[in-house]
């Protein structure tokens, strides 16, 4: 079946067209093009905007808004977003990482979505073509959300307050295990004044791993410190069994990687 291509030269022509049945947007085409090629009768049509606001990354001040087609080997090799370059070279491999695009990886279903989990971590907020969400909002509706992700804006976090780890089985563009990403701020004695704890494949998408980071505050990076945080890293998660890993490794796993991710 053929399948027709439309380009439009504005999101909101793009989001108009995407009102006739069967058509998807697409970005880099990394989820949806292998969609149709597994089957999926589902799809007649893509479209796609050629906006260049798009591809853009703008940094002031230590804000950034990364606009929804750039993809992540630009992210990878720009010098001002080298704490996320890890996150963005964990998303397959070279081929993927030339195509995949910050707003299709927000639509990635588990065990992928690896950049989505930092961007959860860094508290970003996601702009569409009908306003603009924290990343939290978007990811707990985002299959009925209709809307055109445009960019994801969020502030950089301190020196060394950004932490990523992506546990796969293959080395070095496996499928994810799990994925895990922190921000944390320590107060002048030491002690974790603010944690953000962000987990993949540990849910349908990813989420928060909200007990934990109570568990962290006041606490000092070390293994007696951290301990009440990794005691309670499950809560609130439901992990999938996949032909990766079974939900009850998934479990296994996770208090010991964030373990070794906060005392890095």
């Amino acid at each position: 079946m053929a399948l027709a291509l439309h380009t439009f030269p504005t999101v909101k022509d793009a989001g108009a067209a995407l009102k006739a049945g069967g058509t998807r947007y697409i970005g880099g085409g990394t989820l949806v093009v292998r969609a149709v090629n597994e089957g999926d009768v589902s799809i007649s049509g893509f479209v796609r905007s050629a906006d260049p606001a798009l591809s853009v990354i703008r940094i002031s001040g230590g804000t950034v808004r990364i606009g929804a087609s750039v993809t992540m080997a630009a992210i990878a090799r720009h010098a001002d977003l080298a704490p996320l370059a890890h996150a963005a070279r964990a998303v397959g491999g070279p081929a993927i990482r030339n195509m995949a695009s910050v707003g299709g990886n927000l639509f990635a279903p588990t065990p992928y979505g690896d950049f989505t989990v930092a961007l959860l971590a860094l508290d970003a907020t996601v702009s569409t073509d009908d306003g603009e969400l924290p990343i939290e909002t978007f990811l707990a509706k985002r299959e009925s959300n209709h809307a055109i992700v445009t960019a994801v804006g969020f502030t950089l976090p301190k020196e060394g307050g950004f932490r990523f780890l992506k546990v796969s089985r293959v080395k070095p563009k496996g499928v994810s295990v799990l994925s895990i990403a922190t921000v944390l701020e320590q107060a002048p004695d030491g002690t974790v004044s603010s944690a953000r704890i962000a987990l993949g494949c540990m849910a349908d998408r990813p989420i928060r791993a909200s007990a934990a980071e109570k568990a962290l505050i006041g606490r000092k990076l070390t293994a007696d410190g951290i301990a009440p945080a990794l005691a309670v890293a499950r809560d609130g998660t439901s992990p999938p069994t996949d032909p990766i890993a079974s939900a009850w490794y998934r479990n296994e796993v996770l208090p010991v990687h964030l373990g070794r991710l906060l005392l890095a």
